[in-house]
């Protein structure tokens, strides 16, 4: 795929988005899952694991499945890609890194910090997206920005509140912030940059994605405030978010490390909203915590320990919604 392509002066989403959930989302069925080098670098919460390269892959496929099983049995369209053998992208089954969908019919791609995940961009599957019937009237190409090792990674790297025309991004070695800045000004997006950090080996380092950290829905936001070490930068995002009218679900450094920050909030083709986890987040939160979730709207909880594990991603990254 092109990776030069200039951004079209015309291309803005349309002022008219009001949704913050869909009841499509695309996923890809995993072929090669396995550890990846070359994101491990800067992604703390990847671990290797001894075992053949086709047994992990059996396991991720059983659990890719059955995630995709209990989605549809809520009533969720999934559209489901295989990836392809070749060429070799142990992390296609994380689509929404490279490739987002936007009402009006508006598609983004993105700039990838590891260079084996940039052949995960696909245009076929953006023009099987508009035979299953989604419109795509312009595709906004970013990539050209991986010419100047500069990196934004979808909504990895950012976390949008689309009601309010908000962006959230933690800046790190994959979301830098000038092509975030230009992301937003492209698409009439209010920016709220931070750093987000974790302790690896008694070290503060920058969390590699914004989403593994946060979650806004509809009418909350899941937030690893702890991982925010700047007061100027803490005080800034929480008074976004109460000037947005969520109320915040906090969670500790470690439910994030359990990917409890790593949730996304999708309806069904009724309207209902259900909470997408893993039962590692799940298992990690507290009655109160559940509660409050389970007051806005239904959990569905999917086992894939092989996924996180191995990937460093956990369910909201296997999912790119279709709007």
């Amino acid at each position: 795929m092109n990776s030069s392509k200039i951004i079209p002066k015309n291309s803005q989403l349309e002022n008219t988005v009001t949704k913050q959930t869909t009841n499509t989302i695309l996923m890809i069925e995993p072929v090669a899952f396995g550890f990846n080098n070359q994101t491990a670098v800067n992604n703390h919460f990847q671990q290797k694991e001894q075992g053949a390269e086709k047994e992990i892959q059996t396991k991720a496929y059983a659990e890719f499945g059955n995630m995709v099983k209990k989605i549809r049995a809520s009533g969720v369209n999934v559209l489901v890609v295989k990836d392809t053998e070749q060429p070799h992208t142990p992390d296609s089954i994380f689509p929404n890194n490279w490739i987002s969908f936007h009402e009006g019919g508006q598609v983004v791609l993105y700039p990838m910090f590891a260079k084996n995940r940039r052949r995960e961009r696909r245009n076929d599957i953006i023009q099987l997206i508009e035979n299953k019937g989604s419109i795509v009237n312009n595709v906004d190409d970013f990539t050209f920005w991986e010419e100047q090792n500069k990196f934004l990674e979808g909504t990895g790297s950012m976390v949008f509140d689309r009601i309010h025309r908000i962006a959230y991004a933690a800046l790190s070695d994959r979301t830098n912030k000038a092509v975030f800045l230009q992301f937003c000004k492209v698409f009439d997006l209010k920016p709220v940059y931070f750093s987000a950090n974790q302790t690896v080996d008694k070290k503060r380092l920058p969390i590699y994605h914004t989403n593994v950290m946060m979650c806004i829905a509809n009418e909350y936001a899941v937030i690893c405030l702890e991982s925010i070490d700047n007061e100027k930068e803490y005080k800034s995002v929480v008074n976004s978010l109460i000037a947005s009218g969520k109320e915040i679900i906090t969670i500790s450094e470690k439910q994030m490390h359990n990917f409890a920050g790593n949730m996304l909030q999708i309806e069904n083709t009724k309207g209902k909203q259900f909470l997408v986890m893993s039962q590692s987040a799940y298992d990690s939160l507290n009655q109160f915590q559940i509660y409050r979730l389970n007051t806005y709207n239904e959990l569905i909880v999917v086992e894939i320990p092989t996924i996180e594990k191995i990937g460093g991603g956990s369910v909201r990254c296997m999912m790119a919604e279709i709007f």
